[in-house]
């Protein structure tokens, strides 16, 4: 779930994470792949994203944890699904999902005294090119993100690695909201941008577990707040894509906790 960047700004404090609390957010983590592997099941033509929003609330529910999202500052469903030209912060309604949408969900579980949060972008049928290439590029620009993750780099390596991949296919970053720490609570220090400068922003250290969840647009970056309160959309109503990775910082690298392979394993069956 991304977050405003002033909001992230006001959090300072980075707490590092031993390797049993990471375990702990790896099983939320998993918990939310297997969970948006069960939702995208679902999504075809003609279902409602609250009818979605559903799935996913009982999946979570019987798999012994709490909906994260569910209440969150008011957050009123436990998915949040947003569609085309819907960026982030979707609210399940009765939208109908249609033959060549795009599908954004982003899910949050807790369990055991720690938080999952990763999001994943699903092609309804035949998308388009333009729209399955907006898919690739955003999937792989997190790619190029989280391989920056690892001790003695910092944030700014991981958003700048992001920002240069996605503007390269001319495609627009979306900078009023961001990627974060993860633990304890959903949204910890660091906040982690999605545009950046290389050798910038607070240091990674072993420990550190941060979500990083590029989000980005087809056409230009500039983005409208519904009235909801919740809704991020763009402002010229082309699609915008969005996947996530909760990552922990590691000497040697990244440690992805979330797996998309259990997703795409889910959707080829």
């Amino acid at each position: 779930m991304g977050w405003q960047t002033i909001e992230i700004e006001n959090r300072t404090m980075i707490y590092l994470k031993t390797d049993e609390e990471i375990e702990l957010l790896r099983e939320n983590n998993l918990l939310v792949s297997r969970a948006l592997a069960e939702v995208g099941k679902h999504i075809r033509p003609g279902v409602t994203t609250r009818e979605l929003d559903k799935i996913a609330e009982e999946f979570i529910r019987d798999n012994g944890a709490e909906p994260a999202f569910l209440g969150y500052q008011g957050y009123p469903a436990s998915a949040c699904i947003s569609v085309n030209e819907q960026v982030v912060h979707g609210i399940p309604g009765d939208r109908v999902i249609e033959e060549g949408d795009i599908v954004s969900v982003d899910l949050g579980t807790f369990l055991k005294g720690f938080v999952g949060d990763s999001a994943y972008t699903f092609a309804v049928g035949d998308v388009g090119e333009e729209a399955r290439r907006l898919l690739e590029v955003t999937k792989e620009a997190l790619c190029k993100g989280t391989a920056q993750a690892k001790a003695g780099n910092r944030v700014g390596d991981i958003s700048a690695a992001v920002q240069e991949y996605a503007e390269s296919f001319g495609y627009g970053v979306v900078r009023e909201l961001e990627g974060h720490g993860l633990g304890r609570k959903m949204h910890e220090a660091p906040g982690v941008p999605n545009f950046g400068a290389r050798g910038r922003g607070p240091l990674l250290k072993e420990g550190m577990v941060i979500c990083i969840e590029p989000m980005i647009t087809m056409g230009n970056r500039a983005v409208v707040f519904e009235r909801d309160g919740w809704t991020v959309r763009t402002r010229d109503r082309k699609p915008a894509a969005h996947f996530e990775y909760a990552v922990a910082i590691r000497r040697d690298g990244p440690d992805v906790l979330t797996d998309f392979n259990i997703i795409e394993q889910a959707l080829n069956n």
